[in-house]
């Protein structure tokens, strides 16, 4: 079988089923709910309409990319989980002996998983850009803010957030071959990057020295690709931030490292 043939099967495989909808369903509800929250909140806040308690006055300038970047900011997780649950699921559903059967070359269908992987992470990224852009963009429009959408750097910076998903699915489907039990591959996930990875940011800026290390963690390294975060106006950017193309770069090496080990160590053994 070719790899375009592997790439079908693959690709039918995961859009037959109703998980990859169900994700994408809640990456626009989650980002889009949050973007329109931020947005109306930092809006007023820069134009004066709502004064904060400690009387200080967001900036207006560079605040259209800050909220766009909503989209990889809070939304990575659903690229990071997909890409986990195109793999863990074969284990399962035990789908994956009939898929070895009909496909013997093993790299070959981690090869189909990574270029669907790849497909799901541009969807995933071009819904987050559409739920996070839209409701910025409106509320800074109502508030007579700059969407800055004349400026080159803002379509940089959306470029970079779907290159940025697709790294995050990339390294999914490595966890998901590494990490063969599904409910073990979602908690590991969830608390990396939601408890574990937050905490070891925000003591980043408190202890010194520490953002050395935390600077190349894959979410600090995803906001550095991306350019703009959330996290720095809350307090988690952890000091020291790579350039975005070294930050792509330890990306996609955290990408290459999981897909490689999840192929060596784990799918090569017999499928039980």
């Amino acid at each position: 079988m070719s790899l375009a043939a592997a790439t079908r099967s693959e690709f039918t495989k995961q859009f037959t089923t109703a998980m990859w909808w169900i994700l994408a369903v809640v990456l626009v509800a989650y980002v889009g709910f949050t973007a329109a929250g931020l947005a109306f909140v930092l809006s007023a806040t820069a134009t004066g309409a709502i004064t904060p308690n400690n009387g200080a006055q967001v900036p207006a300038s560079g605040l259209a990319t800050l909220l766009y970047s909503l989209a990889a900011s809070v939304g990575y997780v659903f690229p990071l989980l997909i890409g986990t649950l195109m793999v863990t699921a074969e284990f399962r559903h035990q789908t994956l002996t009939p898929t070895f059967l009909a496909t013997p070359r093993r790299g070959l269908v981690m090869a189909a998983k990574v270029v669907v992987g790849i497909l799901i992470g541009a969807l995933y990224s071009v819904l987050a850009i559409a739920s996070s852009v839209g409701p910025a963009a409106a509320f800074l429009s109502g508030y007579g803010l700059d969407t800055e959408f004349t400026s080159s750097a803002t379509w940089a910076l959306l470029g970079r957030i779907v290159i940025a998903f697709v790294l995050w699915a990339l390294i999914g489907v490595g966890v998901g071959a590494l990490v063969r039990n599904q409910v073990a591959a979602i908690v590991i996930v969830l608390a990396f990057t939601q408890f574990i990875e937050p905490l070891a940011r925000l003591a980043a800026t408190f202890v010194k020295g520490l953002d050395n290390v935390t600077q190349f963690l894959p979410g600090a390294a995803s906001d550095a690709l991306v350019g703009s975060s959330i996290f720095s106006v809350a307090g988690q950017s952890g000091g020291t931030q790579l350039h975005w193309w070294a930050g792509g770069l330890v990306l996609l090496a955290y990408a290459a490292v999981f897909v490689i080990l999840g192929h060596v160590t784990s799918w090569r053994r017999d499928v039980s």
